[in-house]
């Protein structure tokens, strides 16, 4: 059985956990994670998620699991889902957002992955593939991207526009 940590309204570990699927206690809140890993040519790398999970195109993500770290679970999500391992450092946490019973910590990734090399996890994802900006505007238009990250991919673009802004006023 599979167990995630509960955290306080400002993100601090309580030492209470709860199974996988059980409902978040009132006051309390769980650690979701999400990344957007992108290529030397600007492209995202982009899971569809199985055909028991609705199909859609989404970013790689999940739930650490207790006694993970964000990052930690982040690392392991990729690894997971993908078979590609990632160093610690690579992952750079750009935005985490608060709702109603989680907490959504949003990772970057600059990495090339070939495609060839990722081992996907069946049970999860049925095809990857790397996406052009315009292209996943598409897909955002004809609701072929999975509905839960489409603002995580904009705060992802504004991130991107701040941290170019930045470097081109060094």
């Amino acid at each position: 059985m599979e167990y995630r940590d509960l955290y306080d309204e400002n993100k601090k570990l309580t030492g209470r956990v709860i199974k996988k699927d059980d409902p978040v206690p009132s006051g309390f809140y769980y650690i979701t994670v999400m990344a957007f890993i992108e290529n030397s040519d600007g492209e995202i790398l982009l899971q569809q998620r199985s055909q028991e999970k609705g199909g859609a195109w989404a970013t790689t993500g999940g739930h650490p699991k207790a006694g993970e770290s964000s990052l930690e679970g982040m690392q392991a999500e990729i690894k997971e889902e993908l078979g590609v391992y990632v160093d610690l450092n690579e992952l750079v946490l750009f935005k985490t957002i608060k709702t109603e019973d989680d907490f959504v910590d949003f990772y970057y990734l600059k990495k090339n992955i070939d495609l060839a090399d990722i081992k996907i996890q069946v049970e999860e994802v049925q095809n990857v593939s790397w996406f052009t900006k315009e292209q996943i505007e598409d897909m955002i238009q004809s609701g072929e991207f999975f509905k839960w990250h489409i603002d995580g991919y904009r705060d992802f673009l504004k991130y991107k526009m701040t941290k170019q802004d930045y470097l081109q006023n060094q």
